[in-house]
């Protein structure tokens, strides 16, 4: 990875603020509320959620423990993510959601099922921090197993934590070092109506600077992570069948001395897994340029489209203008910007 890589905020972005409490530059409300800051916090068993981790439910389930939503000001949320951080063990899964571009999800939630080293992550919520702090449209977090502890910092910059019993009283402690007191009811963004907003730049005199998108394909990979959705069902958030669907795919070819060539490759699949085979096997017929490596080319990103969206991708004025047969196909291929 690029060890420079990282990204910048929108400095023309006013902050709204409401009292003592700064919202979060890409999150803020639009309506008039109350904003208070501190955490509410509640017990839960052993019995009501199965391991995220792992979607078989028979697997082994998460332990009883104290669940806790914590609202704090913007400013502050960078030092109470450090300490959070601090309280996990050496290596643990880390957690990315991200409000993307697929038209029947709203949100891309990506795991990783390897456990990673606690300074890999830290270097990415550094590198990334104006994204994960501030952007309006992505969370993150972890989870550990030994000892259990989950934290999540939703795209509100709200923050959850799941802890053992035994861990209770050093959270309680760290939270009164920040002076958040348990209340019933605790109010950030997502207490009114509100709205959401991507605030990274990619100014052209700042070549290094990544966009949002680029941020999530280089946190994946350094963070190993793997969208949690069943790839063999293509389904809307509401469990509707979709059947035969056009999708977006991009893929990411290595060259020398680190630098990346991209592809778009437009689908017609009935699922994830099978617009990934029909992408790598279309991929197979390009040749390797002479600065390609060895490394594997990989699929950063497959959204499924709409038909106004497909119509769009192919240069069609008009979504009628696009027909597809319900058959699996491969639509188009072409070379992005290099990146």
């Amino acid at each position: 990875m690029d060890p420079v890589a990282r990204c910048k905020v929108d400095t023309s972005i006013e902050r709204v603020a409401i009292g003592d409490v700064q919202f979060p530059l890409g999150v803020y409300p639009v309506e008039k509320m109350e904003a208070v800051q501190g955490y509410a916090v509640e017990f839960e068993s052993t019995d009501l959620d199965a391991d995220p981790i792992d979607g078989d439910a028979a697997l082994e389930q998460w332990p009883d423990r104290y669940v806790y939503d914590i609202v704090v000001s913007a400013p502050r949320l960078w030092h109470l993510c450090l300490r959070l951080i601090s309280m996990m063990p050496p290596r643990f899964y880390p957690i990315l959601d991200y409000i993307g571009h697929d038209a029947f999800r709203e949100i891309d939630p990506y795991i990783s099922y390897d456990l990673i080293p606690q300074d890999r992550f830290l270097d990415g919520v550094r590198r990334y921090r104006p994204f994960l702090m501030e952007d309006g449209m992505c969370g993150f977090g972890a989870m550990s197993e030994e000892p259990f502890m989950y934290f999540f910092v939703d795209e509100h910059k709200i923050v959850t934590v799941r802890i053992e019993p035994a861990m209770k009283e050093r959270l309680d402690r760290l939270l009164e070092t920040f002076g958040l007191r348990e209340i019933a009811e605790p109010a950030g963004a997502d207490a009114a109506a509100h709205e959401h907003r991507s605030v990274l730049v990619t100014p052209d005199d700042e070549p290094d600077m990544l966009s949002a998108d680029e941020v999530v394909e280089w946190l994946r990979e350094e963070w190993r992570l793997t969208l949690n959705v069943d790839p063999e069902v293509n389904a809307d958030d509401a469990g509707r069948p979709l059947g035969y669907t056009p999708f977006r795919c991009i893929v990411r070819w290595p060259g020398a001395a680190g630098a990346y060539r991209h592809t778009e490759v437009l689908v017609v699949a009935q699922c994830l897994a099978e617009a990934e085979d029909l992408t790598f096997d279309a991929c197979a017929t390009i040749e390797t340029t002479p600065d390609a490596t060895e490394e594997s080319p990989a699929i950063v990103s497959a959204d499924r489209l709409t038909a106004a969206q497909l119509a769009e991708f192919l240069g069609h004025d008009r979504p009628d203008a696009v027909e597809y047969e319900q058959t699996s196909a491969v639509l188009r291929m072409r070379n992005l910007d290099e990146s």
